[in-house]
């Protein structure tokens, strides 16, 4: 533990479990308060865990990205808790897939809402909580992945949000430059999260797969071999968060063995 972000109040969302709870962790050991948010009404077990270690660093806050009366709450009660917030890890998306020909309305409206819509208005209304308070180091990291970075036959809509994302992440770095906050994205490759379960059945169904066969090829597709864990998007997560980045906006880095050279 460096300290690297002491006196950091960071709010991070899709946060009760997976990347999100490994990146609140990371935070935590190295010296932030968090805020932390997700759709459950009470925290999952690993985050219930993690809140017992860090009883006056870590806040829970129940939110659905898609109401916006939420967001406004969750904002609320993180700086009644801890203060002006400095530092946001917006990450709440969910993921589904089908056949182009096949995919409706319904899937479409689901996805955007999280990934795009809930995204860009905790960025809007964090951003603008940050320019009220003239927060000074501002960072926020937008998650957007690998699926942003080109299209997949069977994951269209997925695809297409998170590059909504990346492209969000360069427009707020242009527009809060003057503010001297910096907007930075990471791009994860396919990482071993507990959502994989449902990934894996849907290329099952869709691929005509045994089960375990679409997880096992994209990892020994990776460059490096392997699928990551989330602990390996922590050391992104905390170097965007801190001073040691002063100097990087409008950035989305690849966090992905290799799958993405740019």
């Amino acid at each position: 533990m460096t300290q690297r972000l002491s006196g950091k109040h960071a709010v991070l969302t899709g946060a009760a479990g997976g990347i999100g709870l490994a990146v609140a962790t990371a935070y935590l050991r190295e010296g932030a308060k968090c805020t932390v948010a997700d759709i459950g009404k009470n925290p999952t077990p690993e985050l219930a865990a993690v809140m017992a270690a860090h009883p006056d660093a870590l806040l829970y806050v129940p939110t659905d990205v898609t109401q916006l009366p939420q967001i406004d709450a969750l904002i609320a009660a993180a700086q009644a808790r801890f203060g002006a917030i400095t530092t946001l890890y917006n990450n709440a998306a969910i993921f589904d897939m089908a056949p182009l020909l096949e995919s409706g309305e319904a899937m479409y409206d689901k996805i955007f809402a999280v990934n795009v819509k809930g995204a860009f208005f905790v960025l809007q209304k964090v951003l603008a909580h940050m320019v009220a308070h003239q927060v000074q180091g501002g960072s926020v990291i937008n998650m957007a992945s690998q699926a942003g970075r080109r299209g997949e036959a069977l994951v269209s809509h997925y695809c297409a949000s998170k590059a909504a994302i990346i492209s969000y992440t360069q427009s707020a770095a242009l527009a809060m430059a003057p503010h001297k906050i910096r907007v930075n994205g990471i791009a994860p490759g396919v990482i071993a999260t507990p959502m994989w379960a449902n990934v894996d059945a849907l290329f099952a169904k869709y691929e005509n797969l045994p089960i375990g066969e679409k997880k096992k090829r994209v990892g020994e597709a990776v460059p490096l071999g392997y699928m990551g864990d989330p602990t390996d998007i922590c050391g992104a997560a905390v170097f965007l968060a801190s001073d040691e980045a002063s100097y990087i906006t409008a950035q989305t880095l690849n966090v992905d063995g290799g799958n993405v050279m740019s």
